[in-house]
């Protein structure tokens, strides 16, 4: 099908790898002179791979990269010249002391034997270099970890996040501190968060004692009533999925989020990266894929949602097309690779679950916006041209006899019309149940050319900013390192 540079999962050398499809499956294979052949499945279903590859929106990347081409990708992350998409969401790590000990982790001072903990003043740089960024700076940060609530300076950081600018500030946390403390829940209220990334992995004690050593559910269960209590009400759950651990409870996941609506807003499912080395059978057979929990929904819904109503992260770019069309600014503009994510929205009416594109012709509509985008985009009056598009073509999309009650398609309109078209895809996400996957690459899948879109970053002390899946392979230990110090367990 294609050919790609990979990663050595032996040495982490650069190598050729081709992408290839079998009929049924795309497979990544590679070759290191050193280390031999190495094969792994790329996405469990061809038609579903292709299907998304017809997304595929080139981004432009940074205009002012903070460092150069030297060694080639992706020896030169900083970001350099060569990458493609700005920063979506940016990762600042906070501290990677945590109050768990989780097998499946990135960081961990316990297991490390040292304590990286930013200052506050570095924090402060880190997020002045990402709203630095052109042409577009970054409006989106995640404070994770380690535990980030584990810092006490943690409400602060969030609200100069606010201040400096940032209008998406989410948190990833396992919900310990949660669940202890309402008073701790109040205190995040009161700060400018957007969003709680809770760590999530199941509905019954298996998968967390399996995951997380412990049964985790009451504590998660107790995160959540405390959150509801004190006005927490955008929570997105996050699975770390993983083959015979908890591949049997996506569905289960889904129906507790609706039974949660009011403040779950999102599940965001995570297939398990391999970071350490595994022998080429086990690779195999606990290797998960995007399609393979697509299947999975679709066969622990009974069909309610299927695989074919989910979209690539890159499907929505017409939308910032438009709003670039209406405002002549640059806009955000979501380049991802069409392999690392996908998306849908489903509303509920009684116990039924409704995906988006049971009542809108998703594929026609975005179409259509980018026509409208091309179109008018050097023209003068564009705002009255695009307004009178929008108006004769969106309701061809829509069928609004099959929509949900608790939809406003009028308001939505007018958010088009007058050229908040970001607004009208917030209507969505505000009424619905907000279903994804994202798959982080390791060095067994990892395919370069997907990693130079990638749109998720990890800032970093000395200004870098580094995209996730080659921070987490490459950079993690030795940055990590270099700004830590001794943990009091290792003195």
């Amino acid at each position: 099908m294609s050919d790609t540079k990979s990663l050595c999962p032996e040495c982490l050398a650069v190598v050729d790898a081709e992408i290839l499809d079998d009929g049924t499956k795309v497979i990544l294979s590679k070759e290191c002179k050193a280390h031999g052949v190495f094969s792994d499945i790329y996405y469990s279903d061809s038609r579903i791979y292709g299907r998304f590859l017809n997304y595929r929106a080139i981004g432009n990347g940074l205009s002012d990269p903070m460092t150069t081409i030297s060694r080639g990708c992706p020896y030169d992350c900083g970001i350099c010249p060569g990458h493609r998409s700005h920063t979506l969401l940016a990762n600042i790590d906070v501290t990677n002391r945590c109050n768990l000990s989780c097998p499946i982790c990135f960081a961990n001072a316990k297991k490390s034997g040292y304590v990286y903990e930013p200052s506050f003043e570095e924090i402060r740089h880190m997020m002045t270099v990402l709203r630095n960024e052109k042409p577009v700076p970054c409006y989106a940060v995640q404070f994770a970890g380690g535990e980030p609530t584990m810092r006490e300076d943690l409400p602060e950081i969030i609200k100069m996040a606010k201040e400096m600018g940032f209008i998406q500030i989410q948190i990833a946390t396992n919900g310990v501190k949660l669940a202890a403390s309402k008073d701790y829940c109040r205190e995040l209220r009161k700060s400018p968060l957007s969003t709680v990334y809770l760590q999530f992995d199941g509905v019954t004690e298996e998968p967390y004692v399996r995951a997380r050593g412990f049964n985790a559910l009451p504590l998660k269960l107790k995160a959540i009533s405390n959150m509801r209590e004190t006005g927490l009400d955008n929570i997105v759950l996050v699975p770390t999925l993983v083959k015979d651990v908890n591949s049997g409870q996506v569905g289960d996941i889904v129906r507790f989020a609706i039974e949660n609506l009011d403040v779950v807003r999102g599940v965001n499912f995570q297939p398990v990266s391999f970071t350490g080395r595994i022998e080429s059978s086990e690779l195999q057979r606990q290797r998960i894929t995007i399609p393979d929990f697509m299947g999975l929904l679709e066969d622990q819904t009974s069909g309610e949602i299927t695989k074919d109503d989910f979209y690539p992260v890159p499907c929505v770019t017409p939308i910032s097309d438009l709003a670039e069309t209406w405002s002549h600014e640059s806009q955000v503009r979501f380049t991802v690779h069409p392999h690392c994510g996908c998306g849908t929205y489903v509303f509920i009416e009684g116990n039924k679950m409704i995906p988006v594109t049971r009542f809108v012709d998703v594929s026609g509509l975005l179409n259509t916006l980018e026509s409208i985008s091309i179109e008018f985009k050097n023209s003068r009056f564009s705002k009255v041209m695009v307004t009178e598009r929008l108006l004769k073509e969106v309701p061809k999309y829509v069928d609004r006899e099959k929509m949900p009650g608790n939809l406003d398609y009028h308001g939505i309109i007018r958010s088009f019309i007058r050229g908040r078209s970001i607004d009208a895809l917030c209507q969505f996400h505000d009424n619905a149940l907000f279903i994804g996957a994202m798959h982080f690459q390791d060095p067994y899948n990892i395919d370069l050319e997907r990693l130079r879109s990638c749109g998720i970053h990890y800032a970093l002390p000395d200004g870098r900013v580094i995209p996730f899946c080659s921070y987490n392979m490459l950079y993690r230990e030795a940055l990590e390192k270099k700004f830590s110090r001794p943990s009091e367990e290792h003195k």
